[in-house]
Order: C-alpha cells, then sequence, then structure tokens
C-alpha cells in the first residue's frame, strides 16, 4: 500500500462522485433490477466510470461490480481484485437526502486492505489502507485522522442503524441493550460514523452485500475498530460466490462489554 494509490482511487470515487451529482440535479428516472431494489442513471454511469479508470491503474485487477457481476471471473493469482458500489444508498439518493456514497475497495486474499468512501452530496470522503491508517477529508478540505472511541459502561450506547432497512431483529437487540442513543443513516456512512468516534457500533441484522460494506470496513479497521460477523469472526471478502454478507457487528473499543446475546463467540 501506498499513498499514491489511495490518492489515485480518491480521485476515482471523486470523479464518480461529480457524475451522480450531474444526475442529481435533474428529475430522476428509476427501473427496478431483479430483485426488486432500485436502479437509476447515476448507478450505471458512476459504474462505467470507475470501471474505466481502474482499469488503468497497475497493475490491473479484476472488478467486482455491483452493476456488473456477471463480468467477474474471479480474483487474481495473489487473490486480489476490486471490489465497488458504484452508488451505495439509491433509495437515499432517491429520496435527496444526501446519504448516498461511492465504495472503492482493494481486497488481498479475502481482506479490505485498502478502502475510499465518497458521499458526493456531502463532499466528504473517507479513506484508508494497510499501513496508512484511516482519514477523513471534510468538505472544506480539512483533514482529521480517525481513532474508535472507547465505550464507557457508564454512558448510554450510541448506536447508528440503518435509514432504510431496519430488520426485523432490530427492536429485540435494542431491548435488550437497555440505554441508548439510535442514529437513523443511510449508506456505508454508518460504518464511517463508527471508524470516526460519532457512534460505538453499528449492529447489521439484515442482508447486505460484500460491495456495501467492504470500503468502509477497511476504514472501520485502520482507525482501530472490527468488522465481526455474529460468532466473533471477521468478515471476509474471500468467497465472491455468495454475494450475501452474514449479519454483523461494525464496532469500536471495549467490544467484550456487548451483550453476549449478540455477539456469541
Amino acid at each position: 500500500m501506498n499513498r499514491q494509490l489511495l490518492s489515485e482511487v480518491e480521485a476515482i470515487a471523486r470523479a464518480a462522485g461529480a457524475a451522480i451529482m450531474d444526475i442529481y440535479s435533474r428529475p430522476i428516472a428509476v427501473t427496478e433490477k431483479a430483485d426488486q431494489s432500485p436502479l437509476t442513471e447515476a448507478d450505471q454511469a458512476a459504474h462505467h466510470l470507475i470501471e474505466q479508470r481502474l482499469s488503468l491503474l497497475s497493475p490491473a485487477l479484476p472488478v467486482l461490480s455491483e452493476e456488473d457481476t456477471a463480468a467477474f471471473a474471479g480474483a487474481d493469482a495473489q487473490g486480489r481484485y476490486w471490489l465497488i458500489d458504484p452508488l451505495d444508498g439509491t433509495k437515499e439518493f432517491i429520496k435527496r437526502n444526501g446519504e448516498f456514497t461511492v465504495n472503492i475497495a482493494l481486497i488481498e486474499q479475502g481482506k479490505s486492505v485498502l478502502g475510499v468512501v465518497y458521499a458526493p452530496a456531502l463532499a466528504v470522503c473517507y479513506r484508508a489502507a494497510v499501513g496508512l491508517g484511516a482519514e477523513k477529508i471534510d468538505a472544506a478540505g480539512q483533514l482529521t485522522s480517525l481513532k474508535v472511541t472507547t465505550h464507557q459502561a457508564s454512558s448510554p450506547w450510541r448506536l447508528v442503524g440503518s435509514r432504510s432497512h431496519a430488520g426485523d431483529a432490530m427492536p429485540a437487540l435494542l431491548a435488550q441493550l437497555g440505554e441508548h442513543e439510535l442514529v437513523p443513516m443511510g449508506s456505508s456512512l454508518k460504518l464511517c460514523l463508527v471508524a470516526e468516534g460519532s457512534a460505538d457500533v453499528y449492529p447489521r441484522l439484515g442482508p447486505t452485500s460484500l460491495w456495501d460494506t467492504a470500503a468502509a470496513q477497511c476504514v472501520v479497521e485502520q482507525a482501530g475498530g472490527s468488522v465481526v460477523q455474529l460468532n466473533g469472526e471477521t468478515l471476509s471478502y474471500a468467497n465472491t460466490k455468495q454475494l450475501l454478507n452474514p449479519y454483523f457487528l461494525v464496532l469500536g473499543k471495549n467490544q467484550q462489554d456487548w451483550p453476549s446475546l449478540f455477539l456469541d463467540k
């Protein structure tokens, strides 16, 4: 990993974000995919831009994109591939609430080793790579190093949850948890809130896909947090035959005091 590569990927994410915002300013036509999830012109425009720009990087690596899974033939001989969500949070894009992102991750041997999450409507970028730490660049261009926070037992849990996909299990979790604060948020920004210390935990007890989490997982991990399945194992990207993630928790510090009912190691 090196800063040049990280900067190049950030530039690609920002260019895709500009293409998305051009469409965001116009009436949005929405169609449905086979799984009944929404699809817009912005998803497609960002996909083609990112795929073309990544192909110019050296070495050229396979790309697994939400918008063209059939074209992915597998990782290279070293287990490397790009994993992208050209427009994460399409429902939020359609609602025009700004909570959508461009996600680009580099996967190596099942682990997200570089990640860029760019929120074009907010002009905020989160980026990270193994050995380089995690950073946030705000709308004014100010760069801040990210570190997760340590939850204090005397304080309410600060949770972030999906705005559009809460999941049926969430009410039971919240009842078990006791005193807490819950902030709804769209897209991979939920993971980034844990990475920057604005939330203690993001429990995801509903369906997500590999491309929804990979880039932001790198940001969380390089900020000192973790993204774990309910059995305590780290969320992995090694099996691209299974595109859906298991349920998972995004945790800051002191994950050992998370109720064992929901982190059953």
